[in-house]
């Protein structure tokens, strides 16, 4: 599959797929003779492995950790999952920072509905 594909596929600029490439994101992506990529099933995985961790807000540095980790073979099984182990506990902390704050909206969008009910209602006396 050529970068175009792969690109429109994921929803991430060719710009974005060559950065992952060139800091090691997606391990090694083929060429085919005139030197474009060639993207296989295993490297389509890596992009979308990437976007969800991306999309879930871990660090490109955690990612590229991962990466180097899974490169090296079976013997980092265990880091990986400390490593990813890790991640999803910042993840829950970050998803719960975000549960307060979306309860705070809420309350702060609901007084103003209130408020305006209120301003409303006095209209309508004053009119009456």
């Amino acid at each position: 599959m050529m970068i175009a594909e792969v690109s429109e596929k994921y929803d991430l600029t060719q710009d974005t797929l060559r950065y992952y490439e060139r800091i090691g994101l997606i391990p090694h992506v083929n060429r085919n003779k005139s030197g474009i990529r060639d993207y296989t099933e295993e490297d389509c995985r890596w992009v979308e492995f990437i976007k969800c961790m991306r999309n879930a807000g871990l660090p490109i540095e955690a990612l590229i950790e991962y990466v180097a980790l899974f490169q090296q073979g079976n013997e980092t099984t265990q880091a990986r999952k400390e490593l990813l182990t890790e991640q999803r506990k910042q993840l829950i902390q970050r998803m719960e920072d975000m549960q307060k704050t979306l309860e705070r909206l809420n309350y702060k969008i609901e007084s103003y509905e209130q408020s305006v009910v209120k301003k409303e209602n006095e209209l309508k006396r004053v009119e009456d």
